[in-house]
């Protein structure tokens, strides 16, 4: 185990420089003049400029500028956004509020996908099973730009059951509709692998054999076929992680949530490099240490699985 986890720390290393490399590569790629799109319309002085320009070294060639993002970083320094905020400061106020987003978010989608799941496979030809396969194909031909503005229409507008916008301090209910939303990315996917992992695993041996030993349907269906069922699904969640990052930008910008995904897209807006680069070197780390964690959690649900 402890060599499985050095390996995967070291191989996490190498991720975490490719990405940010390539990410500060198509930031240095998209950028036409950031100091003026900061500014907007507005002029700048030629010694405005100048200063703006050594400052962010803006003149050096791309390594150059990729040399000294890294050795900053490397020393705890996440730069100073173009709007001259340092990026860490940033980071401490935008983190607290996508984290609980997120949280909502996988807990709101992987109850509703585990229980759904469970039924449907349980219950196969079922009005609910072909009811959850129908939502399912809905929502998952809906990008989150059109489920974003019409949760927000018709759930906080119309019918004024949710705050229709959520703020820095939004408490959990403020946040109930966006988590939602963002649910919605990732919840007919994993809904779908549980239900296929399930009715495989209850057509298993196992189950015939616990069965025939006189256990309860509960008793099989809990202790026995979802635990094993449920490997796929949280391998699901790890790598859905990614997709509600994405979503929060849409979300959070849709909700009025300053959050990280509301960063991120101020700053793309902005081309503001050392902002963007900063919040998704911080989001490459997440993701690594949770598919990590995920990975462990393998031999914690099926003790077949042993790293050695």
């Amino acid at each position: 185990m402890f060599r499985y986890i050095v390996r995967r720390l070291l191989q996490m290393v190498l991720t975490f420089f490719g990405a940010t490399f390539i990410v500060y590569a198509l930031m240095f790629a998209v950028q036409d003049d950031p100091i003026q799109a900061l500014v907007g319309e507005r002029p700048i002085t030629a010694s405005q400029r100048a200063a703006l320009t050594e400052r962010y070294h803006l003149g050096d060639n791309f390594f150059a500028q990729y040399w000294y993002y890294m050795k900053g970083l490397l020393t705890g320094d996440f730069g100073t956004s173009m709007t001259n905020r340092k990026v860490a400061d940033m980071l401490a106020d935008a983190w607290p509020v996508t984290l609980r987003l997120s949280l909502m978010a996988i807990v709101i989608a992987a109850t509703i996908a585990i229980l759904a799941g469970v039924v449907s496979a349980i219950r196969r030809g079922s009005i609910f099973d072909n009811a959850t396969l129908v939502v399912t194909l809905i929502v998952l031909a809906m990008p989150i730009v059109v489920i974003a503005p019409l949760a927000q229409l018709v759930f906080g507008i119309k019918l004024g059951w949710f705050p229709v916008t959520a703020g820095k301090d939004a408490s959990l209910w403020q946040l109930l509709l966006p988590a939602g939303v963002l649910a919605s990315l990732v919840v007919a996917t994993e809904l779908r692998v549980t239900r296929a992992s399930v009715a495989e695993n209850l057509r298993a041996d196992y189950v015939r054999t616990a069965r025939a030993k006189g256990l309860t349907g509960a008793r099989v269906i809990g202790v026995h076929v979802l635990r094993n069922s449920l490997i796929p699904v949280i391998t699901l969640i790890g790598v859905d992680l990614g997709a509600l990052m994405s979503g929060a930008i849409v979300t959070e910008k849709v909700f009025n949530i300053p959050g990280v995904g509301f960063n991120l897209f101020r700053g793309i807006r902005t081309e503001d490099g050392p902002l963007v680069v900063g919040f998704v070197s911080v989001l490459v780390i997440v993701f690594l240490v949770v598919n990590l964690i995920v990975d462990l959690l393998y031999a914690a649900l099926d003790p077949r699985i042993r790293y050695e």
